[in-house]
């Protein structure tokens, strides 16, 4: 999972770009990269958080009025500086990527680039193939073309990329001299929005990004979703171009709305805020039916990511909500964290147990999803610490069993707490007096409940195993998994 942007403005984007990355630092802390241009491409990147990488000076360098940005937590590919988006080509065109998802058939596509083309590849990531194929496509476009007729071969050579590649991507690009390109998977898996900024000549500027969060601070109006197999082309007169190109079943990830996309943001018509409220409300009426004469003294969330969805749990119930357990908010993401050994010994480093609200109680925690247990046994085990009589454990997510090929790192079974044990077990295992998991069926509803949009079932493959794009065979799964495990090892 990452975090992308495109900006085209009538005025210099570095700035903007790197308000965004900062509103998209949820989406990935390991690295991120910034590349602007005018009549050639201008770049930086590094490891670490977007502060940390880009100072003042680092931005002004970066010259142009259209530029893509990028940051990352790797599911593909390593942790060095070679790995870093975006990614960019000077022949057979200058054209850059920034990329959101991972690709299925990376190594048959690989292995086609490297013996069959000659090409050489420089890093691990998928992200990089999905580079090269574009700019062999665009290769045959000439670029002297009229922006309605490049807007044609545009679209004629990302037909192909259809054609070739299977998994989720959804990608902004930009071609020196041509402008800003976004393009999305057939199946609209990762998230991509855009936004319109009206000037007061009447002239706009757009955006493009995997989230609506910066859309207010920089001034742009939210238009919506890139739908699914969708091209969008912003020319260098920035003139709009959208068509869809190929269109499958869609199948938005859910887990965007269970953990990764801010609360604040709407994307695919969907606020994330409101399905999580939902989130909360279906889950409390689960536990009043599954456990009548139980009420907890007062519900607590996992923060921050389940603070929405215990609010809602102790409305449905009349039970006190409080944040019993303190955030240090300097501390990062431990789901998103590169190991499970940094992962345990940083709950304790970002959570504090506040003991008032927790001694001598009956206490309810709620968490977004329950994926390898370490963390969630962690916070159990604080909180007795600090005096809880009696603690219960709610998910508002499913049991995870399967691994994710499509952007999230949830890379293999045997990390998969509920891929090996049954509830009793995991219960047992959290040291828990009561577990309630979310139904799936619930959770397509609190997605789906509200909206303008065209979701009939999000992709819901690392709980329910059914992968909507890509031949995903047991064997698939187990070559994957075994590559996933050897890159980690590295």
């Amino acid at each position: 999972m990452c975090g992308i942007v495109g900006i085209y403005s009538h005025t210099p984007v570095a700035a903007e770009l790197f308000e965004s990355l900062i509103h998209l630092q949820h989406r990935g802390q390991d690295a991120a990269g910034m590349l602007t241009s005018d009549e050639r491409f201008y770049t930086k990147h590094g490891l670490g958080l977007v502060k940390e990488i880009f100072a003042p000076h680092d931005v002004l360098a970066l010259k142009g009025n259209v530029g893509i940005a990028h940051t990352r937590y790797p599911t593909a590919g390593g942790y060095s500086e070679t790995d870093i988006q975006p990614l960019w080509v000077g022949s057979p065109v200058g054209v850059a990527v920034a990329h959101n998802g991972n690709l299925v058939n990376y190594e048959q596509l690989a292995n086609e680039i490297r013996l069959r083309q000659h090409h050489h590849l420089n890093t691990a990531l998928d992200s990089e193939v999905l580079l090269h194929i574009f700019a062999d496509q665009l290769a045959t476009v000439h670029t002297h073309l009229e922006e309605a007729s490049f807007f044609e071969q545009l679209c004629i050579a990302i037909k192909k990329i259809y054609d070739q590649v299977e998994g989720s991507y959804s990608v902004v690009s930009v071609v020196i001299g041509k402008g800003l390109i976004a393009f999305r998977d057939p199946h609209g898996i990762r998230p991509l929005v855009f936004g319109e900024r009206k000037r007061n000549d009447g002239a706009s500027d757009y955006i493009f990004a995997s989230e609506t969060t910066m859309f207010y601070a920089l001034g742009f109006e939210p238009k919506g979703d890139i739908q699914p197999g969708e091209v969008v082309y912003v020319s260098p007169l920035g003139t709009f171009f959208r068509r869809i190109m190929e269109q499958q079943s869609f199948a938005p990830c859910a887990f965007e709305y269970v953990y990764f996309a801010r609360p604040d943001s709407t994307i695919n018509g969907v606020s994330v805020y409101r399905s999580r409220l939902r989130m909360g409300q279906n889950l409390a009426r689960q536990w009043k039916l599954s456990y009548p004469d139980i009420l907890p003294d007062v519900v607590i969330p996992a923060p921050f990511t389940a603070n929405t969805a215990a609010l809602s749990f102790a409305h449905e119930l009349g039970v006190r909500y409080s944040e019993g357990l303190y955030k240090n908010p300097f501390i990062g993401r431990t789901f998103i964290m590169p190991n499970q050994t940094m992962r345990s010994r940083s709950v304790r480093y970002k959570l504090t147990p506040q003991k008032t609200e927790i001694e001598n109680k009956n206490v309810l925690i709620v968490d977004d999803s329950i994926v390898r247990g370490t963390t969630s046994r962690e916070i159990v085990k604080m909180v007795r610490e600090f005096g809880a009589k009696e603690i219960y454990f709610v998910s508002t997510c499913p049991p995870i069993k399967n691994p994710c090929f499509y952007g999230i790192d949830i890379p293999s079974r045997k990390e998969l707490i509920a891929a090996h044990c049954n509830e009793e077990e995991i219960r047992h295992y959290l040291n828990v007096d009561r577990l309630l998991y979310q139904t799936q069926e619930d959770l397509v509803e609190a997605i789906t409940r509200r909206g303008e949009h065209q979701i009939k079932r999000p992709c819901m493959a690392c709980m329910d195993g059914v992968y909507v794009c890509g031949d995903i065979t047991e064997d698939k799964i187990q070559e994957l998994e075994q590559k996933r495990e050897s890159e980690r090892s590295k």
